[in-house]
Parts: structure tokens; sequence; C-alpha cells
């Protein structure tokens, strides 16, 4: 099945469960949600019926030279058409870019995360566009040129390799770059969202892919912004920056929050994997997102080697290589943080990246104050630093 998530599914799964008999496998290639995997495959066996949700990413180029595959479900099932995706996937120094990554719907719960951290590096990107746009006044040749220059050095990605290209692509109705004929409102389909909220549930931290969903709701808000624009004079104020200078800070800046990016869902699913009972391994999804997928980049073999030196990694922040790497840049991240301020450009994701590093290494958070505020106003406790225990405050008796 390659269907859309969600109740065309459970459809399709019912009009084929009377073709179906014991022993069968029905694999389902799409999107679904990794909850709504666990409990078809459930219901499934339960009839004698093989289920393997299997995450796909590498759309139409993916299609053609070879998609990343990540399966989840019973390991039998997945050992019967091992061949056939190991046959179909893409391929990095010769090992397929497919790997069978645990049982019920781990696999969907990898894909998932996956988009998480492609919604964070998408709005990274545009963010560094809107940049360069607006507050460098750099036309779509020049944009081009540095995505592509970009590619070819530290930011190497996918991602950046198709955006070089966009900024070249003729509109076949105008004579103007396509880019500039397309409407400022970016669409989503859920998982991104669902990243978010599986976060949010296990209390990991993701900033920069919850500001990413958020820049894409707000984006939809066409209308508003307009009349907003008005009643604010909005303006850019102007500012004499060295375009150069700008262009070094804000290329180390992509790549810091790029690897903070994956820190964080490489984070959610350290955390899935033990609270969801998963058997992957992050070195083996960091090896199989090296190719075909949409978030492939070339930071991903060091990620891999991180994970290769320590599986149990909490967060790629931790790793002696990775992250005195981030922190080499963060002077950059800063200035084009501050820069863009100045300017009165959004940058939601380089700025939440930017905060998840100083709060990830800071040594003390501003929390004990909100810990002392919920028992202020509702008995919540609090503890403390020179003694274990849950202590309770009447706050209003001085």
């Amino acid at each position: 099945m390659l269907v859309p998530a969600g109740p065309t599914v459970d459809g399709v799964i019912h009009d084929l469960q009377p073709l179906m008999e014991p022993g069968d496998l029905l694999i389902d290639g799409g999107n679904s949600h990794f909850k709504d995997t666990e409990l078809r495959g459930k219901a499934l066996s339960e009839k004698g019926i093989q289920y393997l949700g299997v995450g796909i990413s590498g759309g139409e180029d993916g299609a053609r030279k070879g998609p990343s595959l990540m399966p989840g479900g019973p390991e039998k099932a997945f050992r019967h058409i091992q061949p056939i995706l190991e046959a179909v996937a893409a391929r990095v120094d010769g090992q397929p870019c497919v790997s069978y990554l645990g049982e019920g719907a781990a696999g969907h719960y990898v894909k998932m995360v996956h988009n998480g951290i492609e919604y964070g590096l998408m709005q990274l990107i545009a963010e560094t566009y809107d940049f360069m746009k607006r507050g460098l006044g750099m036309d779509d040749d020049e944009l081009s040129d540095t995505y592509h220059r970009w590619n070819e050095e530290e930011v190497n990605a996918y991602l950046l390799e198709v955006t070089a290209r966009i900024f070249r692509q003729p509109d076949d109705r105008t004579s103007h770059r396509l880019i500039d004929e397309i409407l400022d409102v970016a669409k989503q389909k859920g998982t991104g969202k669902w990243t978010c909220e599986e976060a949010m549930d296990l209390q990991v931290p993701v900033p920069t892919i919850d500001s990413a969903v958020a820049m894409r709701n707000l984006s939809t808000l066409k209308e508003e912004h307009l009349a907003v624009s008005q009643v604010m004079n909005a303006s850019l104020p102007k500012q004499n920056l060295d375009k150069q200078e700008s262009l070094k800070h804000l290329k180390h800046a992509l790549y810091a929050s790029m690897v903070i990016t994956f820190a964080q869902g490489f984070s959610l699913l350290q955390h899935g994997r033990s609270v969801h009972g998963f058997g992957y391994q992050l070195e083996e999804i960091s090896r199989i997102w090296r190719a075909g997928c949409i978030i492939h980049a070339g930071m991903l073999e060091d990620i891999r080697s991180a994970f290769h030196l320590d599986p149990s990694l909490p967060n790629l922040l931790s790793d002696p290589q990775l992250g005195p790497a981030i922190w080499s840049r963060q002077d950059d991240l800063r200035t084009i943080v501050c820069q863009a301020s100045s300017l009165g450009l959004p940058v939601a994701c380089l700025g939440a990246s930017l905060a998840y590093l100083d709060g990830y290494r800071s040594t003390w958070l501003p929390a004990n104050l909100i810990q002392a505020q919920r028992d202020y106003f509702g008995s919540h406790s609090y503890e403390r630093v020179d003694e274990r225990g849950s202590f309770h405050t009447r706050w209003d008796k001085g």
C-alpha cells in the first residue's frame, strides 16, 4: 500500500481482508502514524496476517534512483522481502540504505522523526534565503550560486542541492524565475506535527522542529500578515552589512543549526527506543539516511561515527567531534541571529537552535523560579539544592 495516511489506509485494509489468508504479508509504505501502525499490526496478527510498516523517503528522485527504506514489524516478514528491499534501495559504498528497525511500528516511528527533522532543515534553509534576499539584496542567480557552493563545502546536503536548482528554474508563464511566482504559503501533511506531539509526550525538547511547524502555520495567515503590515508600517530597517562577511557567518550558522536539528531528532529517537521498546540502533538509522532520503547530508557520516563509538549517546552535542564543531561556529550563529533581528527578519529556527544550544550546555536554568511560581499558586511543591525530598511553602505568609 502506498496511500495517504489515516482512514484511507484502514479502507484499503478493509477491502483487502476478504482476499487475504493466514500467512499473507501486507506492507504499508505510506506515512502512517506509528500508533495507527501498532494497532493495525496487532489486529491483523490476530488473523494470522503479517503487517510491515515501511517508511520510505526519497520522493520522485528516490523512486527512480533508489529511496531510503525504514521497515518495521515482524522480523520473519522482513526477512522474506529483504532481498527485494535491498535491490530497490539507494546505496552508499555498496551498502543498501535499508535496515530492519524492529518489531511493531519502529519503521514508521523512525520515518516520523525523519520528517520532523526534514521540517527543521527546510525552514532553516528558508531563513537563510530570506536573509540573503531581503537582508543582503541578493538576486536569484546569486542565491543559486551560493547554495551550490555551500553544497560543495561543509553544508553538503540534498536539500541544498535542490535549492540551488530551484532558483534557476524559469517560469513557463512569465519571463520571471518560478520561485518568484510561488505564493509564500507552506502547507503540511501532519508528520512534523506528530513529531512535536511525540516529543512533548516524552518530554524531549525539539524547539527547532517545533518552530518549523509553527512557521508553516504562520505562513498560512497571509491576509492577516498583509493587514498587520499596514498597521505597523512593516518596511525593513536599512543596515549596511558586509555581504561576504555575512555570507561566511550564514554558512557556518546553517551548518551548526542543521547538526543541532539532527541532534534533537536523534535525541527523540533515543528516548523513543527506550519508551516504546523499539529495537533499532541509531548508527543504523544514520547509515540508511546517508543516501536516497530527503534529509541525506554529508554530516550524517559524522553522526553515524558518533553512534558507532557510543550507541547510547544521549545527544549529539555530547559527541567529542560534533560538539566542538558546533561550538566553533556558535559566534557565527549569534551574529546571524542578531543581524536578522536588527533587520526585522524572522529567524525562528536559527534562533531556536541557538537557544537550544545555550540551554543544553548551561549548568543552570531559571526553572527554579517557575517551580516557585507553581508552588505559590498551585501548591505543586519543589525540590531543594541542599536537601532531598519534596517541599511546599505558604508563600503568602511571608
